[in-house]
């Protein structure tokens, strides 16, 4: 090799050396101080672009959990208001079925209306008042919101929560309740027994057969319909005005099983309302038309006989001149719309109509100061039951799928991040073995370059 003095080729080439050893050495620093083997894209573009598509499912997938914990945050408040509500309702099922009881006077159910009426304003008060962070959950305004449950768009999660107040919850129900020609038929100077005979035929409700004899009455056709398994339920009601009584009156009103002579009271139509609830049915006593109002379930009819004055009436029918009666109503309902036909063509004796109406009752219509309104309240309120205990069932789905998600989320996270951290962390074994060596590549070229530089100094022992 040649003595150059303007070229040190071995200075350079050891230059190059340490050059290289110093950014090794910077590199390992670097990685070791940040912890990551991807600091820039230079360290590995691909790598960078892949950790960071994962650092935004893993970010998004944490975020996702808290909103999957705000649901179900959301969905306990709602259920627990819906708690006390059914709690509300079970009361009011009792005050009902305590109010039905013919042992009852007028002032007892009137004193148990009064904690009815107080318990269907706690009921909507309840509602208008839940909320979760200022938003209403039971006023009937939330509707159905979606929770992001995932990192991804449109991965979520609904929760639908509907008005649970006394006007929102109640009994649906489809219903045929119109009076037929024979059943229901106006009350006129008949006997009550030619009145409630109808014709033989073939009942066909909701596919189910149902033969009624000739002669048949309104409750022994509602017997034979309760027990067809149509699915309907079959009713009877009867509803009737009884005039003014006065001394002369010495009839007799018969309802189904129950009879009450006319002539005990005479003047007092009062008592004679007092009798009627006492004996299971709804009266209502008008003090200022001196009239009874009068309505009776279960039963074949209402009837007066054997009056002599024409004072008394029942339904503005004048009695004295014959017996009076009225027939009652037959009245078909069911939580499915009712078909109804007949093989004779003779369903509209005991019918009005053949085709069901839907009617919604709310809990807050219910009124137990009378007999009656105690039966209807049942209904009423084993609907709002329902309702609140489907809404319940709806709610523990959704808490418990969001638990499942949460469950899965955490899961991801887990084997994302560690996925993440083969490509991006560094490995410290081997980052802290390749700063060793290039910290003695470094001396080792800094000791070169020192001895390369002495080269050119030969050239001064050929000058002598």
């Amino acid at each position: 090799m040649a003595i150059s003095v303007n070229t040190n080729v071995t200075s350079m080439k050891a230059q190059g050396n340490l050059n290289s050893a110093s950014n090794g050495l910077q590199t390992s620093m670097e990685r070791l101080s940040s912890g990551l083997r991807i600091n820039s894209a230079k360290d590995d573009a691909a790598g960078l672009q892949i950790s960071n598509r994962m650092t935004s499912q893993i970010n998004g997938i944490g975020v996702a959990m808290r909103n999957a914990n705000d649901g179900i945050s959301i969905a306990q408040t709602a259920e627990g208001s819906m708690q006390e509500s059914t709690n509300i309702l079970q009361r009011m099922r009792d005050l009902s079925l305590q109010s039905a009881n013919g042992s009852n006077s007028q002032d007892d159910r009137d004193s148990m209306q009064k904690e009815i009426t107080a318990l269907q304003s706690e009921l909507t008060r309840i509602s208008e008042t839940t909320s979760f962070g200022g938003q209403k959950l039971l006023d009937g305004t939330y509707g159905t919101q979606s929770f992001q449950v995932g990192s991804n768009a449109n991965e979520t999660i609904s929760i639908s929560l509907s008005a649970t107040g006394a006007k929102d919850i109640g009994d649906t129900a489809n219903k045929i309740s119109t009076a037929g020609s024979v059943y229901g038929a106006a009350a006129g100077a008949t006997t009550l027994a030619a009145a409630t005979g109808v014709s033989a035929d073939t009942l066909n409700i909701n596919g189910a057969s149902i033969g009624i004899g000739a002669g048949a009455t309104s409750t022994q056709t509602a017997d034979l319909i309760n027990s067809s398994n149509a699915g309907v339920t079959a009713t009877t009601e009867v509803s009737a005005t009884i005039g003014a009584l006065s001394a002369a009156d010495d009839g007799k009103l018969t309802i189904g099983d129950s009879s009450f002579e006319l002539a005990s009271y005479a003047g007092n139509s009062e008592a004679l309302a007092e009798d009627l609830n006492a004996a299971g049915f709804t009266a209502t006593y008008d003090s200022t038309a001196d009239t009874i109002s009068l309505t009776a379930t279960n039963v074949d009819g209402v009837e007066i006989t054997g009056s002599t004055a024409g004072s008394v009436e029942l339904d503005a029918t004048a009695a004295g001149t014959g017996d009076i009666s009225k027939t009652a109503q037959l009245n078909l309902s069911s939580s499915n719309s009712i078909s109804l036909s007949s093989t004779g063509g003779n369903e509209g004796e005991m019918f009005g109509a053949t085709t069901s109406t839907e009617t919604f009752t709310s809990v807050a219509d219910i009124d137990i100061s009378t007999a009656s309104g105690s039966q209807d309240a049942l209904d009423i309120i084993d609907g709002a039951l329902a309702t609140i205990d489907s809404e319940r069932a709806d709610l523990g789905a959704v808490q418990n799928r969001m638990n499942f998600t949460i469950n899965n989320l955490s899961n991801i996270q887990t084997n994302v991040s560690d996925a993440r951290s083969r490509i991006q962390d560094v490995d410290f074994a081997k980052e802290t073995a390749d700063l060793t060596k290039q910290q003695i590549l470094s001396q080792t070229s800094s000791s070169m370059l020192a001895q390369a530089n002495q080269l050119p100094q030969t050239a001064l022992s050929l000058l002598g």
